[in-house]
């Protein structure tokens, strides 16, 4: 719990400052019984000695707020006045625990050590100078090096804890980039399987209507068509979902085929799209993750000829490379606008371009000599 208002600056907790309270009363009576009874000899009477010890002991409770003025304060008025016996350790160790600068922490130490051998005590006179130039070190040196122990451990755990929260942060943006991508991609398997298979769905049931009445065996054939491309868009539609409550490895993942890349240019040629398809190369297994995203561009790339341009020539060229998979879909300039006003999502091509670049491939799009062409270029991996 913090304390609020102007304690907020001298403790962080309320404990510590209960604790800093009690230090300073407890060595204020301490010291001032001690030097009161001491059966010693000072510069000033031995009431005065005790007050000036009181004095100094109650100061401790500015100990972590302002250590080094308080350290000032114990050396020049603990040397004056010969005031501070256990405060003066109490003063030394906060100084070099709570002080952000060693150097600071050093130099009022060696002055108080100094001041200490300059102006001894009189009782002092009669110690050899070893023996108070040893007395000394152990004084001073003892509360510093331990003060500057605990001050070390102290940035150390705060160091910890600021790495913690840090890493606490991180992971939490990247779970948060992580769903955004799981949410990208998501988006982009749900246009594929309900953008791409509606819509040609509708353009084979504008067929249909054309030529119910004059043709009942292609108007059949169209209707099987529509029924098979249904029973596809459900099936991938499952998968997607299933994906979704299950995990990425809950269902088995399609290995597609030249098969279903020919059976996927015939629907298009059965809605009245005049399409070729080409394959270059000795016809072989596709990896699973390049198959996948083959049949994705050609089935995309085939919906935007079907939205955008019509009935116009299409033409598919499939290049089966040793080290990598071509893949090209161009139509001609439309010689008359769609018959069907299907609606665009725009993000087609983003998503293609997104896959192929995922896999390490390139991918470009754009019109060319009047119509437009989309190509990706996917490499396979080392055997």
């Amino acid at each position: 719990m913090r304390v609020r208002g102007w304690w907020s600056g001298a403790w962080p907790t309320r404990r510590s400052r209960a604790f800093d309270v009690a230090i300073a009363v407890s060595f204020a009576v301490l010291d001032g019984a001690f030097l009161w009874f001491a059966d010693q000899k000072f510069w000033l009477p031995p009431p005065v000695v005790s007050a000036c010890s009181v004095v100094l002991g109650l100061a401790l409770i500015v100990r972590r707020s302002h250590p080094v003025a308080l350290g000032v304060f114990a050396v020049v008025f603990g040397t004056v006045t010969g005031a501070g016996a256990f405060s003066t350790l109490i003063v030394l160790y906060s100084l070099a625990a709570y002080s952000a600068s060693r150097r600071t922490v050093v130099a009022i130490a060696v002055g108080g050590y100094v001041a200490n051998m300059v102006f001894p005590a009189p009782t002092a006179a009669t110690e050899s100078f070893l023996a108070q130039s040893i007395f000394g070190i152990a004084f001073v040196g003892v509360p510093v090096l331990l003060g500057l122990y605990m001050g070390a451990r102290k940035q150390l755990l705060a160091s910890l804890q600021e790495r913690a929260a840090r890493l606490e942060r991180e992971q939490h943006l990247l779970a948060e980039r992580a769903r955004g991508e799981e949410r990208t991609r998501i988006a982009r398997e749900m246009h594929d399987v309900v953008a791409n298979r509606v819509s040609v769905m509708v353009v084979h049931a504008g067929a249909l209507k054309a030529i119910a009445v004059r043709d009942p065996a292609r108007a059949a054939e169209t209707a099987s068509v529509i029924g098979d491309m249904g029973r596809q868009a459900l099936e991938e539609l499952r998968h997607v979902v299933g994906v979704l409550r299950q995990g990425e490895e809950a269902l088995p993942q399609q290995v597609v085929t030249l098969a279903h890349l020919r059976e996927l240019v015939g629907q298009s040629g059965a809605a009245g799209l005049r399409v070729d398809l080409t394959i270059r190369g000795e016809e072989r297994p596709m990896p699973a993750a390049v198959g996948r995203t083959v049949y994705r561009l050609v089935q995309e790339a085939l919906t935007n000829v079907h939205k955008h341009a019509g009935a116009a020539d299409t033409r598919v060229d499939l290049g089966l490379l040793p080290e990598a998979v071509e893949v090209e879909i161009a139509n001609e300039p439309p010689t008359a606008g769609p018959e069907h006003r299907l609606p665009s999502g725009g993000n087609g091509l983003v998503g293609l371009r997104e896959r192929v670049t995922a896999l390490g491939g390139s991918f470009d799009a754009g019109p060319r000599g009047g119509g437009y062409a989309v190509r990706a270029r996917l490499p396979l991996p080392a055997s």
